[in-house]
């Protein structure tokens, strides 16, 4: 597995040279592109020296253990960093979704259950709300319909990084583990009983795309525009302000009604928009691969219910990974990591089945 390190040392080698060259920066698709296979690289490259280095200095330290026995302690403790470093470069040998360093769009929508999946839906924004605060990220409100008791019908965020993120950390490669059904076991605020109901909230997670990502004719797009429903100030209901915009060629449709003006709206539906297309153009792309190349974890039906959150018995379960924990009064308050990681490792472990294969 690590001699495919070799052939990469050619390629880092070609790419730094065409990213010194200025015509290369004159496309920026293609400067970004070369930069991200090189910001790739060069981590690899590093690990691998890395890991070499210390196979050296554990030769070494056994050949002195003769002399000194001080050194075979050294080469104990060598071994052990050894073996650190070599599944650090399995995991960054695997292959990685491209759109893994991009920020992310969100949208949640209620689904079974009425205003308690609208609540619900809410719940779940102000989770992943908690949880990009506590990493530094921002969150952006795009679109949202709210429902009567507060809760939202439907609510499209962007979730942004601060600054460039490391491999594996960026809103979109932690995120996009939560698009699918998710489950929600409680008392509504709406039951007068005190049972215990069942309802759903479904989550979308689509990798953001930048213009250059995306190349969208002008010719291809049918605009409406129509009058704002539901909270969004003096133009609601007033004004021909949301906006609908529907890309003719693939279908796919966005709509923005939550700023006042329509130039802002169509701003915001051409994020949504662009959003939707690069992962469209990303999940055929997938498919032409074959199973071998596909994670497990992401590639789940949307519609299939990934996660149950049981509050009297303070527990969430991830139906994917096999994950329980009864802590999920602090998970709906931003603690998301652990649950994310399980998904984490269980799409690693796929991918590096299918790599060995």
């Amino acid at each position: 597995m690590f001699e495919a390190v070799e052939g990469m040392l050619a390629e880092h080698e070609e790419i730094e040279a065409r990213l010194g060259a200025p015509e290369t920066h004159a496309d920026a698709r293609l400067a970004k592109q070369l930069n991200q296979r090189y910001a790739a690289l060069s981590s690899i490259i590093a690990a691998w020296r890395d890991w070499q280095q210390l196979g050296d200095d554990i030769e070494a330290a056994r050949e002195l253990a003769g002399e000194d026995p001080a050194f075979a302690e050294e080469a104990d403790l060598l071994v052990e960093s050894r073996h650190a470093a070599e599944e650090r470069l399995r995991r960054l040998l695997v292959p990685r979704d491209e759109a893994d360093d991009k920020d992310a769009i969100l949208e949640l929508k209620s689904g079974e259950g009425g205003e308690e999946s609208a609540l619900f839906a809410g719940d779940l924004l102000r989770m992943y709300t908690r949880y990009a605060e506590a990493r530094g990220w921002k969150v952006e409100v795009l679109d949202a319909a709210e429902s009567d008791l507060g809760g939202y019908k439907s609510v499209t965020v962007a979730v942004k990084a601060k600054g460039a993120s490391e491999p594996g950390t960026a809103p979109y490669a932690l995120l996009k583990f939560e698009g699918g059904v998710h489950r929600v076991q409680r008392v509504p605020v709406t039951e007068s009983q005190g049972r215990v109901h069942t309802s759903a909230a479904g989550v979308l997670v689509f990798p953001e795309a930048e213009q250059i990502d995306v190349q969208i004719d002008e010719n291809d797009l049918r605009i409406d525009v129509y009058r704002s429903s539901g909270p969004g100030g003096q133009s609601v209901n007033t004004t021909d302000s949301a906006v609908r915009i529907t890309h003719v060629p693939t279908g796919i449709v966005a709509s923005c009604q939550n700023e006042k003006s329509q130039l802002q709206n169509r701003e915001q539906a051409m994020r949504i928009l662009r959003a939707r297309i690069l992962a469209a153009a990303q999940e055929k792309a997938d498919a032409e691969a074959g199973e071998a190349r596909r994670s497990q974890v992401r590639t789940v039906d949307r519609s299939e219910r990934i996660r149950t959150y049981n509050f009297p018995e303070n527990r969430i379960s991830d139906h994917r990974t096999g994950y329980k924990a009864y802590n999920l009064d602090q998970v709906l308050d931003g603690d998301l990591q652990p649950v994310l990681d399980s998904c984490i490792e269980a799409d690693l472990a796929a991918r590096l089945e299918a790599l060995e294969q």
